[in-house]
This record gives structure tokens, C-alpha cells and sequence, in this order.
């Protein structure tokens, strides 16, 4: 493969771990600077990993050591971020969402098309052994045609176990932009691209309570909605009913059920890599679990940049910036559409990535097909 390809991290907050467990030591990259806006974070990461180190994020996004930023970020900084890097002529991955609005989004991916860099986006959970088995089942029959799905997401709020929340319920923030792309992006790999959603929202609750950490008790403004439902129109004719919400208890709805002419399957969380895939057919008695057949084994936060690097003519990235880009502007229409009453048509849309066959972690940073 040549020289490792360089990878500089700017932020180092709770999800950073499971990205440096991913990639340090991988054949292929290497990880030689990280940036934080607090510097003992910076520091500290440095510290552990050999041959990185600390930089202030200028300094990062214009070092010549590094081929590709790792944009682990706030939503509200996702866009500056990635177009700093862009301009410093590299290539960016980033956490979900690829933007808080849908223009900065588009001003990201038009950034990078005159650059000629590339733009990859979170999540990568989909191209585990879960969703891609999942999706494997549906293209080889075993539903009949897909006639429609539900996707459901519901949990008491983040406050509960995250430090820091505030940013989960601020703008960019809130149960669809943060979960959504797990939902959504599965249900393009699924069913394909959206044409025109239906949504309604409701925000039951003015401020949250922290419930860990050195904020323990601390109360923070809720400024976004915290339950948001709607239909998605997909360009296949099938139709996805979605909900996510923060502010359930817990709920006894399966993650996504793509129901068909001949069967309905059971796919598990798409926030997770694995899970049981469950599928049963017209005039069976029972569900039955699949084999799994397909996916990124052993799957961790990380392994959708491995693929964007090891992406070339022959195989665009699977977790892309224009999927993310449809994604968001999914979501961002299904909040438009709950606050203006009426249905929307989207002006994006998105090539199905190509399925991920089964991959042993050994091989995930050679290439998979």
C-alpha cells in the first residue's frame, strides 16, 4: 500500500476513543496529530499515541503530515471544520450530521468538488454484519417486493449518561439529527434513495437534568424538538414510517421491519455493527435468525473511514458525503415539514453504496472486493 496514509483528529470528546482504538496500530494509517479547543485534551491524546502530536486545529488542518482530517467535532462546528480542511487541501471524514443546515452541508460537498479532496460522513454502523445482512436478505428475494418499513428510535434522552449533553438539544441537535442517520442511512442502503417526506414533531419539555458526571444535576435549555415522526416516500415507491423520540421510556418496536409481499424482516439496531437478523415468511409459524452473510465483521467506529480510503475508481466510499447530504436534507425536511404542515419533495438524491460482502476485521484495511 505504499506509505501510511496520515490522519490528523480534531476533537477529542467521548466518541474519539472508539476511533483511535479503531485505527492506531492498523496497517495502512497513521494517526500523526490531534487538536482539541481544550489543549491538556490535546495533550493528553498525544501522549498515548506514538508519533502524533498535539496541534491547535489551524494548525492541524494546514500541517503538511496530514493527508486527512478526522472531523469528531460539535454538530455546530462539523461544517467549519470540513471546509478548513478542504481548503487546506485535504480530505475529510466527520461524525453525523455532515452539517447542522442543509446549505452549509451542499457548501461542504461543492467546496470539495472545486478542491478535488474528498468528503466522507458518519454513520459507518450500517456497513456492519447487521444492516448488511439485513440488506442482503432483501436483494436476494427473501421478502418478495418491499411494500413499506417502520423505523423507530426511543430512548428517555442522552442527559442521562452523557457529561456534556447541552449540544444534544441545541441546533443540529435534537433525536432525528442525532440518531436519524443511523435510520435513514440504513434505510437508503435498503430501499433506496428518498423522494418527498411527511413530518410532525412536538418538544414535550423545556430543559433536561444532567444525570453524570461533574455537571450531575445541572439543568439546560431545550431548544429543539424532541420527538419528530413522519413518512418517508422512497423513490422505489416504498413507504417508511419513522419515529425518534426522546422521550420515551423504552419501547418494544424492533429497530426497522421491512415488510414485503412474501415475508417481513426484522433488522436489528443500526446504531450498532451486528445483531440477529430475523426473517418470517408468509405462512411460517415462527421468526427465524439468518446466517450472517455480509458486512464489516467484528465492525467498530472507524471502519467507514477505513473504506473511504481504500475507495478508488472502481468503488466510491461507502459512508460518502452525497449519502449524508440526502440524509440531511431527509431529516431536514421532515422538520420542515412538521413546522409548515405540509408534504416535501427533496432535491437531493443518493447512489445505493455498494454492498459490503463479509469481511474479517484482519482485512479491513485491504481492500474488500
Amino acid at each position: 500500500m505504499g506509505d501510511a496514509h496520515r490522519v490528523g483528529v480534531v476533537g477529542l470528546g467521548v466518541i474519539s476513543r472508539a476511533y483511535l482504538d479503531t485505527l492506531v496500530g492498523r496497517p495502512g494509517v497513521r494517526v500523526t496529530a490531534v487538536a482539541d479547543l481544550d489543549a491538556s485534551r490535546s495533550a493528553a491524546a498525544a501522549a498515548e499515541l506514538p508519533g502524533a502530536r498535539a496541534l491547535t486545529v489551524e494548525e492541524l488542518l494546514s500541517s503538511p503530515e496530514v493527508d486527512t482530517v478526522l472531523n469528531l467535532t460539535t454538530p455546530a462546528a462539523h461544517a467549519e471544520i470540513a471546509l478548513g480542511s478542504i481548503r487546506h487541501g485535504k480530505n475529510v471524514y466527520g461524525e453525523k450530521p455532515l452539517a447542522v443546515g442543509l446549505e452549509d452541508a451542499r457548501a461542504v460537498l461543492e467546496a470539495a468538488a472545486k478542491a478535488g479532496t474528498g468528503v466522507g460522513c458518519a454513520p459507518d454502523t450500517v456497513l456492519g454484519t447487521g444492516v448488511q445482512t439485513a440488506r442482503a436478505a432483501v436483494e436476494a428475494g427473501s421478502i418478495g417486493r418491499p411494500q413499506f418499513a417502520s423505523a423507530v428510535m426511543v430512548t428517555p434522552g442522552h442527559e442521562r449518561w452523557h457529561p456534556h449533553p447541552d449540544f444534544y438539544y441545541t441546533a443540529g441537535g435534537g433525536p432525528l439529527l442525532d440518531m436519524g442517520p443511523y435510520y435513514l442511512s440504513s434505510l437508503v442502503h435498503l430501499l433506496g434513495p428518498v423522494r418527498a417526506v411527511t413530518g410532525a414533531a412536538g418538544r414535550l419539555r423545556a430543559e433536561r437534568v444532567i444525570g453524570s458526571g461533574p455537571r450531575a444535576g445541572e439543568r439546560i435549555p431545550v431548544e429543539v424538538d424532541s420527538h419528530v415522526t413522519g413518512v418517508l416516500e422512497h423513490v422505489s415507491g416504498t413507504l417508511t414510517t419513522l419515529t425518534t423520540s426522546f422521550d420515551g421510556v423504552a419501547t418494544t418496536a424492533a429497530p426497522i421491519e421491512v415488510h414485503g409481499e412474501s415475508g417481513t424482516l426484522s433488522v436489528p439496531d443500526p446504531n450498532r455493527f451486528d445483531g440477529e437478523v430475523r426473517l418470517h415468511t408468509l405462512g411460517d409459524t415462527r421468526w427465524r435468525a439468518l446466517a450472517t452473510s455480509a458486512g464489516y465483521a467484528d465492525g467498530a467506529r472507524g471502519v467507514g473511514l477505513l473504506d473511504f480510503l481504500t475507495a478508488d475508481e472502481r468503488r466510491a466510499p461507502r459512508a460518502s458525503g452525497e449519502l449524508a447530504l440526502h440524509v440531511l436534507e431527509a431529516m431536514t425536511a421532515l422538520l420542515r415539514s412538521a413546522a409548515e404542515g405540509r408534504r416535501i419533495e427533496l432535491t437531493t438524491s443518493a447512489e445505493v453504496p455498494a454492498p459490503v460482502p463479509l469481511t474479517a476485521a484482519a482485512q479491513w484495511h485491504g481492500r474488500p472486493d
